[in-house]
């Protein structure tokens, strides 16, 4: 029974959205531990309070349970992934909670403990995300953005006016696997798209990576890692928009492009590859409608690729990506012609001056 709710509970995407609005606090070991003991006593306390729960939550409770009895016993120092799995069946367990009906007469009492166990569960989630954040700034160092990618190319990159317009396609996985020379042969387009990055990375190399290399415009498609990070959608929509008006403070006209649709046609060949409990394709349109209001009232130009990717149930055409989330050589096919057509529409009604590359 723990392993099947092990693999059933990470396939519910509200999971992983914050608790509340508790900021992201790293706790010592001695705190956390302390933390993960208190979460721990009320799961169990709670659950012999409410018979149905009881019977729905104690595979969660003995589930979280088992994971402290790891981290008590592991030699690892790394336990983000142990942690990881106690916080999904944690939060699980107060879904299930908050969902069951309640008599008319429920106990002040045991309320006032599911808010304890709703706050206790907000701590450790700040914990788990602010620890998140320190092992990424400890694998990157200095340079989050990775702006060493390709400081190379850009400072081999020489003046503009010999090969016309030039257009950097600035992005994350979707766009590093892109092979523009091959869908846009012998144009002057360049690739910084750099694979796992969300859009506040992106806007980190906005300037080197593309308005100071001379970029006439910058085609920006970015946003579903953000999704599948937690990033709310109100820090997304800040970094898409501050990207675009760089854009426009370094010279290069703004391309924004729709955050693509995703789906869960491929996960029989791995769960892994089950995209909507992360990127809720509800969260998605309703981006994609702020970003193309965005570009409306601003006078950028936006594509919309969302559009020509889904299919009748609003997902990613299958036959368009092998892992429902990165679009594969057909999928390619069906994008290029419409960023081609985005970047000759935003160029030609743009009057420039020739710069060189600083």
């Amino acid at each position: 029974m723990r392993r099947r709710w092990l693999l059933l509970v990470p396939c519910l995407g509200w999971l992983l959205e914050p608790v509340g609005g508790m900021a992201q606090e790293m706790l010592s070991p001695r705190d956390s531990r302390q933390l993960l003991g208190e979460v721990s006593d009320l799961l169990e306390a709670s659950r012999f309070v409410m018979p149905e729960l009881s019977r729905a939550g104690a595979p969660l409770q003995e589930n979280f349970r088992q994971g402290l009895l790891t981290l008590e016993t592991s030699q690892r120092r790394n336990h983000t992934g142990i942690i990881y799995r106690m916080l999904l069946n944690a939060k699980a367990f107060l879904h299930l909670a908050d969902t069951l009906p309640k008599p008319a007469d429920f106990p002040e009492e045991v309320d006032r403990q599911l808010n304890d166990l709703r706050e206790s569960i907000q701590r450790l989630d700040g914990h788990f995300r602010a620890s998140l954040d320190a092992q990424e700034e400890r694998a990157l160092g200095a340079d989050r953005d990775n702006l060493k990618r390709y400081a190379d190319d850009n400072r081999r990159l020489g003046p503009t006016s010999h090969e016309g317009p030039r257009v950097v396609f600035l992005g994350d996985s979707i766009t590093d696997a892109w092979n523009l020379s091959q869908y846009f042969p012998g144009k002057p387009y360049y690739n910084r798209g750099i694979s796992g990055q969300i859009t506040g990375q992106m806007l980190g190399r906005a300037k080197p990576d593309a308005t100071d290399i001379g970029a006439a415009a910058i085609v920006v498609l970015g946003g579903t890692n953000d999704l599948a990070r937690g990033v709310p959608d109100a820090t997304i929509r800040s970094n898409l928009e501050a990207i675009g008006v760089l854009a426009q403070a370094g010279g290069a006209v703004p391309i924004m492009s729709s955050i693509l649709p995703v789906n869960d046609y491929h996960e029989e060949a791995s769960p892994r590859f089950r995209r909507t409990s992360l990127r809720s394709p509800e969260r998605i349109e309703a981006l994609n409608r702020w970003l193309r209001a965005l570009c409306s009232s601003r006078g950028w130009a936006y594509i919309d690729y969302h559009q020509a990717l889904i299919d009748e149930r609003g997902r990613l055409r299958q036959e368009l990506s092998a892992d429902g989330l990165h679009p594969n050589g057909e999928g390619y096919k069906v994008m290029a012609p419409l960023a081609e057509a985005a970047i000759h529409g935003a160029i030609r009604t743009t009057v420039r001056r020739p710069r060189r590359s600083r």
